[in-house]
């Protein structure tokens, strides 16, 4: 049979029009950036920070959103169950991803994995890791300590330092770092083990007192500020670390693309810089670099809330 020459015409006509429709380049529209915990805390400042440079870079607003809740998995579960397109990541941290959801997201790159800095306020009578050690000895279950929700880095890390300073410190857990700072400035509880960035400011205006940081060595950033490893508490360490994930079956070519791009803004002389002001050393790596590190992180923290009975909220 004669295909007539007119229909012949018309396909060719749209297999050289098909690649144009298929081909429109990530990102086409808007990009939204979950924070899972209130304005204020690390995620936050860091998330705001990155988007007017992602957006440079697409030609596409970069709209940071706040969805927090139930430390933090009211917003990963919202980008968990959004369309598995680009167009809706999640800047996460220890306390987002857990063994039950981790299998929901695609990581995309690491932002920062810093030490976190153990922050009092200046009632508190202590300047020192060993200073705090004898306090809370003298006053089991007195001195209480905040955290962005139970299960987050900033409760985790005060668990260990219980575990291995064997005190007794009372946990108050807020819905994000935000308002656990904000208590701490008003004296409603007495320690954070806090981003840097959430706290540094007032530390420099001498509202709160920064009396170690929890890294297993200084902090390029805060390289006066001692770790809790050398100021009275061998053996001590406890990163906290804020990524960027996408929905699990996002197509790999686009995880690619969110990954390059934010690691050239987290290379960008400026970005880098702001960040070191706040206290975050800068991140930067793989997918499957940052698929490692989260493995290896959980596991870590996994061994932790066992042994002392934690359940995430």
């Amino acid at each position: 049979m004669k295909i007539p020459a007119a229909l012949v015409s018309l396909f060719f006509s749209l297999a050289a029009f098909s690649p144009v429709i298929h081909a429109q380049p990530f990102p086409a529209k808007p990009v939204r950036i979950v924070v899972p915990f209130p304005p204020g805390g690390g995620a936050d400042a860091l998330a705001r920070l990155m988007a007017p440079k992602l957006t440079e870079i697409w030609k596409e607003q970069v709209i940071v959103e706040n969805k927090p809740g139930a430390s933090g998995h009211i917003g990963a579960d919202f980008v968990a169950q959004s369309p598995a397109d680009g167009y809706t990541l999640l800047m996460s941290s220890t306390a987002s991803l857990t063994e039950k959801n981790v299998s929901q997201f695609a990581p995309v790159t690491l932002v920062s994995a810093s030490p976190y800095v153990v922050t009092a306020n200046p009632k508190v009578r202590a300047s020192n890791t060993r200073e705090l050690i004898a306090l809370a000895r003298a006053s089991p279950g007195k001195l209480s300590f905040g955290s962005s929700g139970t299960g987050a880095a900033s409760h985790l890390s005060a668990e260990l330092f219980k575990s291995m300073a064997q005190v007794d410190l009372l946990h108050v857990p807020y819905k994000g770092t935000g308002q656990a700072v904000t208590d701490l400035l008003a004296g409603q509880v007495d320690l954070l083990f806090a981003p840097s960035q959430a706290v540094i400011q007032h530390v420099r205006a001498g509202k709160l007192k920064a009396l170690a940081a929890t890294g297993a060595r200084r902090s390029e950033t805060l390289p006066d500020l001692p770790t809790v490893a050398e100021s009275g508490l061998p053996g001590y360490e406890a990163v906290g670390w804020f990524g960027l994930l996408a929905p699990a079956a996002t197509p790999k070519a686009v995880v690619d693309k969110l990954s390059a791009d934010a690691n050239r803004v987290l290379a960008d002389r400026e970005v880098r810089s702001r960040m070191q002001a706040l206290g975050a050393d800068p991140g930067g790596n793989t997918p499957g670099e940052f698929a490692r590190f989260i493995r290896d992180d959980q596991a870590k923290w996994a061994k932790l809330m066992r042994a002392a009975g934690i359940k995430p909220e």
